[in-house]
């Protein structure tokens, strides 16, 4: 593994231009503070600062975008406690979860476990349990996410009053849905919704996928 100080790059660090693409966003993006252990989580993530995933897996807590709806991890605040070295211990296998949205999906990189184009982009959607290739890089991810791309691409899985019902989420929190709504009686707006944490969220993801 590379230490610490070769991974993190003062001259070229990526965090300026991050910081540019939440304050320039057509989606709200809150950045969060970086956390005590941004030098821990950047390690064990070895990734350079040079790269917007290590910036903000080292300058930031996370990213809150479209006012909770979508969290990337960073290295834990704590409206977003979870960061992204230890989110992915124990629980990923062959690709590196890097963000999760407030209806159940989660983002990930494929490191090979989902396909052959490694450091590409796949979304689990909450309503197949498929893993969907997004033919987007991180990088690509951020601008996408941040520029306005949310609106479409959700198109289906919101319901009237989605804001104020995020809102009150907590970073760490999903909803929820019954009937499920990968079966065919489930809907965004007619199931019944709870908050649950996350990881229960994950779980029973993968749970009713076999992995």
């Amino acid at each position: 593994m590379k230490p610490l100080h070769e991974l993190i790059n003062h001259e070229e660090s990526a965090l300026p231009l991050v910081q540019s693409w939440a304050a320039g966003a057509k989606t709200a993006c809150e950045v969060l503070p970086p956390s005590e252990r941004c030098g821990d989580v950047l390690h064990r993530l070895q990734v350079t600062t040079r790269s917007p995933m290590g910036a903000v897996a080292h300058g930031t807590g996370g990213l809150l975008i479209d006012g909770g709806w979508l969290r990337v991890l960073g290295s834990g605040h704590p409206r977003l406690t979870r960061d992204i070295a230890a989110w992915n211990s124990g629980r990923s296998n062959g690709f590196l979860l890097i963000a999760d949205d407030a209806v159940g999906g989660f983002f990930a990189i494929n490191g090979g476990g989902l396909g052959a184009d490694a450091g590409a982009l796949y979304y689990w959607a909450p309503d197949t349990l498929e893993w969907e290739p997004l033919e987007l890089s991180y990088t690509d991810f951020l601008r996408w996410a941040l520029g306005g791309g949310l609106e479409e691409f959700y198109e289906g899985l919101r319901w009237p009053g989605w804001q104020a019902d995020t809102q009150a989420l907590a970073g760490d929190q999903g909803f929820s849905f019954y009937p499920f709504l990968w079966t065919r009686e489930g809907s965004p707006s007619t199931s019944s919704r709870k908050a649950v944490d996350v990881a229960e969220r994950y779980a029973m993801n993968a749970g009713q996928a076999g992995g």
